[in-house]
């Protein structure tokens, strides 16, 4: 199970970017997908998931309002769609599959990152 990230990069505050996980090998069909982010020093915390059983999303407080994720079953690819960015939104941000309903843990990381900086 693999899956690649991209879409981070450079962003003034107020921003917006739209970070993508595609799946490589396998469907996205019964999995539940996370992001995470570490930001420089900090731990990989969780940001957002989503179940594609049953479409049921969650996010952490901090992006609530901000970010939302959403899946192309076309394209076998989770977004997260990120607007009014803010400078502690600087991480490099990862993708996290688990097979089922449940929300991964950060050591079902797959990818290697991908990195956003924000800049006021």
């Amino acid at each position: 199970v693999q899956v690649v990230e991209s879409g981070g990069g450079l962003v003034q505050a107020g921003g917006s970017l739209r970070l993508s996980c595609a799946a490589s090998g396998f469907t996205f069909d019964g999995y539940a997908i996370a992001w995470f982010r570490q930001a420089p020093g900090k731990e990989r915390l969780p940001v957002s998931c989503i179940s594609t059983s049953d479409g049921t999303t969650n996010y952490v407080d901090s992006v609530k309002g901000r970010f939302t994720i959403s899946t192309d079953n076309a394209k076998n690819t989770v977004y997260l769609q990120m607007n009014n960015l803010k400078f502690e939104d600087t991480a490099v941000y990862y993708c996290a599959v688990n097979k089922g309903r449940l929300c991964p843990s950060f050591v079902e990381i797959r990818g290697q990152g991908t990195r956003v900086t924000v800049f006021s």
